[in-house]
């Protein structure tokens, strides 16, 4: 028998997730959610099943994710919708179904358990696929595409700024100079590259000598860090007084901007001198999590993938 895709997926911080957006549907008549990163729907499947006052909007750029999601979301009906956009396009889509304001919304980032584990996506290094890592099929730019295609510079910047890999110059250099004899197709050819560049010692330490490559390939590829920072403005403005916005982030990068965004809209930046009233002394927003939340090691021991997140949630107080 084929596993379902409820088998195939445990979702990070399950409980915590609902926890925390709890009380912004609570008692708050239809309340209305988006799941920015819908993946298999195990959260949204949770939240629909904890509230039966709401309705959450799953966002996805994955066809064969979506599809997944549309089989085991069925039976919440009209209450689960899916939508086929990326997560920057939230403002246009709330305006397409004429949502006046959000009680929430989750964002669970990177890479999800369907892409690593189909080994046809090309995201693992631990399988040998073609060089895509497209969280999108239909999009042009793959990581074939980069390797084969791109500068020296861009890819070395790539590799550097993407996952900090210290030897992105010396990978880069190897791949431009490689290419014009045997172009990259595969992720095994570029794994075998990868542990010829790197030095011995530094492969025995930091985990598999390819992760941040392919981190590194897979973020440029689907435009993760612009994305989110296109997404989290127009989803924070969206929200009622009282709705809160959750998000995991599973890497330094995606942190750094949702730290920056939640900082922003939570301080109040009056100069020094000026009158000011008591409103004005209070920020829009607050924090509701004390800097960064990690999963326990119960949660880590139960399901791998929870071992690097982040997590953070924020509020609307005032309009």
């Amino acid at each position: 028998m084929a596993e379902s895709s409820a088998d195939l997926h445990t979702p990070v911080l399950l409980q915590r997730c609902c926890d925390l957006l709890a009380p912004a549907i609570v008692g708050r008549g239809a309340a209305v959610v988006i799941d920015a990163t819908l993946g298999m729907g195990g959260h949204t499947e949770a939240l629909l099943q904890a509230f039966e006052n709401l309705t959450v909007i799953g966002f996805d750029q994955d066809e064969h994710a979506i599809e997944r999601a549309t089989d085991r979301l069925a039976r919440f009906g009209s209450r689960a919708v899916i939508v086929h956009a990326r997560n920057d396009e939230i403002a246009t889509v709330l305006d397409e179904f004429e949502i006046d304001g959000l009680s929430g919304a989750l964002f669970d980032l990177g890479v999800s358990s369907m892409q690593l584990d189909f080994a046809e996506r090309g995201f693992s290094y631990s399988l040998d696929a073609p060089l895509d890592m497209r969280m999108n099929p239909q999009s042009p730019l793959t990581a074939a595409v980069i390797l084969n295609e791109w500068d020296v510079v861009e890819i070395a910047r790539v590799l550097r700024d993407y996952s900090g890999e210290k030897f992105a110059r010396k990978i880069a250099n190897t791949v431009v100079r490689e290419r014009t004899q045997s172009p990259f197709h595969s992720s095994a050819q570029l794994v075998e590259l990868i542990y010829r560049v790197i030095p011995a010692p530094a492969r025995r330490t930091g985990g598999h000598p390819a992760k941040r490559t392919f981190q590194a390939l897979r973020i440029a590829v689907n435009d993760e860090l612009g994305t989110l920072r296109r997404a989290l403005p127009p989803t924070l403005d969206a929200l009622v007084v009282g709705g809160r916005v959750v998000v995991m982030s599973y890497q330094s990068g995606e942190d750094v901007i949702v730290k920056r965004e939640f900082a922003r809209r939570s301080t109040v930046d009056v100069p020094a001198g000026l009158p000011v009233t008591a409103d004005a002394l209070i920020a829009p927003y607050a924090l509701i999590t004390r800097g960064s939340e990690a999963a326990t090691q119960a949660e880590i021991d139960a399901n791998p993938r929870a071992a690097s997140v982040r997590l953070r949630a924020i509020e609307r107080r005032a309009a």
